[in-house]
């Protein structure tokens, strides 16, 4: 017998005790399974679930008589009967003459009875005449484009700063198909001119 066929022999013997040697091994040196330490699963409290249902990031879209589209997302929203509020709120209404007006608000209300929403929390609103606005509440139809503003705002825009005791953005009468944002109640506009030469 030569050498070749006596290592294949030996190899054949020693290769399997080695593996068994080691999986052994494997076992005895093992820690132990702690069944309080699983896999965390969701940190949901169910018994507040059960009690106060709640959607996790919805969003609500549609299309006005005058044809803009309204695109509304949040956080997190809880269904009502006849009403529904949620938290951390964009919004976003793309009027037919490609305007585009962006919102973000802390919360909003869905009045479905009234049609409208309801913006709180702090409002922010970006419009495509290249103003930035900020007011404390803002009440939007769903029907129709309109919205109005629950108190005073204030921002920038083309023209420089603007404060105003409220503002309303509307289908404008005299032109059909084009939208108006005005500001009323006592208006104060401080003039900023572009960079002149």
């Amino acid at each position: 017998m030569d050498s070749h066929s006596r290592l294949v022999g030996w190899l054949k013997v020693a290769l399997p005790l080695t593996a068994l040697a080691i999986l052994s091994t494997l076992f005895l040196i093992a820690r132990k399974v702690d069944p309080d330490a699983a896999l965390p699963y969701a940190e949901v409290d169910i018994a507040d679930r059960l009690r106060e249902p709640r959607m996790t990031a919805p969003a609500f879209s549609g299309v006005t008589r005058d044809g803009a589209a309204i695109t509304v997302t949040a956080a997190e929203a809880r269904p009502g009967s006849e009403s529904a509020s949620a938290a951390q709120v964009a919004a976003q209404i793309v009027t037919p003459d490609g305007g585009r007006t962006a919102l973000s608000a802390g919360e909003v209300t869905l009045d479905q009875t009234a049609d409208t929403l309801t913006l709180g929390g702090g409002v922010q609103i970006a419009t495509p005449q290249g103003y930035e606005i900020r007011t404390d509440g803002l009440r939007m139809a769903l029907d129709r484009t309109s919205a109005e503003s629950a108190g005073r705002v204030e921002g920038f825009g083309p023209a420089g700063q603007v404060e105003a005791g409220g503002l309303t953005m509307t289908t404008d009468a005299a032109a059909p198909g084009s939208y108006v944002l005005v500001f009323n109640h006592g208006v104060s506009l401080i003039y900023r001119p572009a960079d002149l030469p």
